[in-house]
């Protein structure tokens, strides 16, 4: 394996200076410093004194920090292109990720790595670095500990069947048709998101509700999937909550299966849980949803649904192969 480079050290620059005025040459001095020639004799052409025309540590070292420095400093991204296509994608909610691994799709012959994406955000030069900060998505945030106080809460859900009765083969995500649903609220309004996440595909369906009721949340969940083949209407899973209180209607008019996490697990469904992170990302906590055109949501849907993901081998959720 080639050796690394490491730049010289004060204490190598001090014997470089001492053997210089003892009248050895660049050879020489590389021979008992355990280095190449040729960095001696650019240690010794880049860090001399032009003015007094000789060489010492301290000003030698004062220099290649300098340089160094200086390197630093340059601007990052000088393809115009790649910069261009970050700065949009970034606005669009992309991932670094999600940048880097469909660059080379969309632009064949051109690549750059997620953490080159990174640094050239944070670099103290790029012009824009708090608006491209700002377009980052927080995740791994810290969530409080749910508890369920001194007893268990009984469920006010009717009927209910335990994810435990689900069929192991949906954990595999192998077949279409397995989804995972949630309700998304705002304190501003009753106003409401009903959203549902297909597990194969990571597919989006985004439904305003004029409030979270167990008959709006109903009549959503039908009129989205009633539309869909058979194979695209297998199971689907749900939270406690009581606006999924009417799952055996569901089930009575479009013949999925629904089944519940255990109360407190939202890991159970965790296909969802993320998607909802994506749609608080551009419709934060806070927002009243009841100034949320239909419009409006039906173009998140679409931004989420056009968006590659990486477990999809960066392609997104509209065109994953059967």
């Amino acid at each position: 394996m080639e050796k690394q480079y490491k730049h010289l050290t004060m204490t190598e620059r001090e014997l470089i200076a001492k053997m210089k005025y003892e009248g050895k040459d660049a050879g020489e001095i590389a021979g008992t410093l355990g280095r190449n020639k040729s960095t001696i004799s650019r240690e010794l052409k880049r860090n001399s004194s032009a003015e007094y025309k000789c060489y010492t540590p301290c000003r030698a070292q004062h220099r290649s920090d300098e340089r160094r420095q200086a390197a630093s400093r340059r601007p990052r991204l000088k393809d115009d292109k790649v910069r261009r296509y970050i700065h949009e994608k970034l606005a669009l909610g992309w991932s670094p990720e999600l940048i880097a691994g469909r660059l080379s799709m969309e632009h064949p012959g051109l690549s750059i790595s997620y953490e080159a994406i990174y640094q050239y955000i944070y670099h103290p030069m790029t012009s824009g670095r708090e608006e491209l900060i700002a377009c980052l998505r927080r995740a791994h945030r810290k969530r409080k500990q749910k508890g369920i106080g001194r007893k268990q809460r009984k469920t006010k859900i009717p009927n209910r069947i335990s994810i435990e009765a689900r069929p192991l083969s949906v954990e595999s995500r192998r077949y279409y048709g397995h989804w995972e649903g949630d309700s998304l609220i705002s304190r501003k309004s009753l106003a409401a998101l009903n959203s549902l996440t297909e597990r194969k595909t990571r597919l989006l369906l985004l439904t305003k509700l004029t409030r979270k009721g167990a008959e709006e949340t109903k009549d959503a969940i039908i009129d989205r999937l009633y539309l869909l083949p058979a194979k695209m209407r297998r199971t689907l899973t749900l939270d406690n909550g009581t606006e999924n209180a009417q799952h055996e209607e569901i089930t009575t008019e479009i013949g999925i299966k629904c089944f519940f996490a255990h109360p407190y697990s939202s890991w159970e469904r965790g296909t969802n849980e993320h998607i909802n992170g994506l749609i608080r990302w551009y419709l934060p906590k806070g927002t009243d949803f009841s100034k949320i055109s239909d419009e409006q949501v039906a173009h998140i849907e679409s931004l989420i649904n056009n968006r590659p993901r990486k477990c999809l081998g960066f392609k997104t959720p509209l065109v994953v192969d059967s």
